[in-house]
């Protein structure tokens, strides 16, 4: 199974990405939200999310195109909120009919021993964090009890893996905009590859694999150029 997250309307990097999961021989993509904000390709995304036929999870971005109003409760950033409504007016109502058929959380049995729960933020909330150093106490509170063998999720664009109480958390990084860090300003820093993870079974053993992929940067800086996406200029100076 491969887990992809976080496109945000970088087709040229989910393009990447599902040419190297064709090379894998994967029998399922899993699509762990935020799809088509903040990047300068929201409907080349969704076109393509839909030919391939991959099972979605709602993203808190992905919640902001079906409702505009709920980004101003997330952030102030200006050009943030500017660059959501610009990503909802390039979708037609077939795409937000496509956005809203996510579903928040998918369980899926990988065979008779091995489930696989998969959310964006947490099983509890899109807009959780989960990270290498969540504390306990609060990772059970974020985990609401649940048992499932795999927990995906994406959101944090931090690629993750790490066991707590005999359980595996994974998080596959970002497709469209993987995070270096996260400056104190919450400002990101973006890194110039696509990210995803595979989950698979192997002798009887099962295993993670968090893969990073190149992009072609040039191509997409010429996209980002190209567009009047209110992010252009931003965009342009991280891969610079």
């Amino acid at each position: 199974t491969a887990l992809i997250s976080d496109i945000h309307g970088n087709d040229i990097a989910l393009e990447a990405v599902l040419e190297d999961v064709r090379r894998e021989h994967v029998d399922q993509v899993i699509c762990l939200g935020d799809v088509a904000t903040l990047g300068p390709q929201p409907r080349e995304v969704i076109v393509r999310l839909k030919a391939l036929g991959a099972s979605c999870i709602m993203g808190n971005h992905d919640e902001f195109l079906l409702d505009p109003a709920a980004v101003h409760a997330y952030t102030t950033h200006p050009l943030v909120i500017e660059t959501v409504g610009w990503c909802a007016r390039q979708l037609d109502p077939a795409d937000l009919d496509y956005v809203r058929s996510f579903r928040p959380l998918m369980s899926i049995s990988l065979d008779a021993n091995t489930t696989l729960l998969c959310f964006h933020g947490s099983p509890r909330s899109n807009t959780d964090a989960i990270s290498p150093g969540t504390p306990d106490a609060e990772l059970d509170a974020l985990l609401e009890g649940q048992t499932a063998t795999i927990l995906a999720g994406g959101h944090t664009h931090l690629q993750m893996f790490r066991q707590h109480k005999g359980v595996m958390l994974v998080n596959p990084g970002s497709v469209g905009q993987p995070f270096a860090e996260v400056s104190a300003e919450g400002v990101p820093r973006l890194l110039p590859w696509a990210e995803y993870a595979i989950v698979g079974e192997q002798n009887g053993v099962l295993g993670v694999e968090l893969r990073r992929v190149p992009v072609e940067m040039g191509t997409f800086k010429d996209i980002v150029a190209a567009s009047d996406i209110p992010l252009r200029e931003w965009l342009l100076r991280q891969y610079s």
